[in-house]
């Protein structure tokens, strides 16, 4: 990575942990993905339960596979034939971990949902929310944020899963009501009432979508 855009993504991210710690969330900020597993580690005690929501980011920084290899309870979703027993049991985990399809400069997250089992979660149930969240996802301000999640993630998603919405044809949010938009749940989180309960890894990488 160029020295300017590192430096640049430095001065961005302690923009971003100010915004999160005026929110009553913990902010930090990790060099590159290593960094990112190592405080993401740290955050999570051995012995934990732990489980996620389908979060790109947390993969890319080799997380679930750490989790899976260590001492932990990791509530792997895709090994369960009843997905809704795995999406369930996330509300009495220790820890919760996702990403963001977007956050404000000043720490606002946005996340779209489908089925809402990872915007459910993140709202409540959870001892600790672990985010896990590129440089790529920091926008100007909410509708910027609210903007990138319509039309980079959701698109994406979409194309991903191959489903029948308009905007995996056009690469664009149509505002739809197709049965298969996961547009259904959309989740702001701008305050923790719980002092310690979220925190954000701001990684200097393009993660997740």
């Amino acid at each position: 990575m160029d020295k300017n855009t590192f430096r640049r993504n430095e001065l961005l991210a302690a923009k971003v942990m100010k915004g999160l710690k005026s929110r009553n969330m913990t902010g930090y900020y990790a060099a590159d993905k290593g960094e990112a597993l190592k405080i993401a580690l740290d955050l999570i005690p051995e012995g934990a339960s732990v489980t996620m929501g389908g979060g790109e980011s947390v993969h890319a920084i080799g997380l679930s596979a750490a989790l899976k290899e260590g001492d932990y309870n990791f509530i792997d979703r895709d090994a369960y034939e009843d997905k809704r027993e795995a999406m369930l049991l996330a509300y009495d985990a220790d820890v919760f971990l996702s990403s963001a399809n977007a956050i404000t400069e000043d720490g606002i997250m946005v996340n779209i949902d489908g089925n809402a089992n990872r915007v459910s979660a993140i709202a409540q149930g959870p001892k600790k929310v672990v985010f896990v969240v590129g440089m790529n996802k920091v926008c100007d301000d909410l509708d910027g944020a609210m903007k990138r999640a319509r039309n980079v993630a959701a698109p994406i998603n979409a194309q991903r899963f191959e489903l029948n919405t308009p905007c995996r044809k056009t690469g664009a949010c149509m505002d739809c009501k197709s049965p298969d938009t996961i547009c259904c749940q959309f989740l702001v989180t701008r305050f923790s009432r719980h002092e310690g309960r979220i925190h954000v890894i701001l990684v200097n990488d393009a993660l997740g979508f």
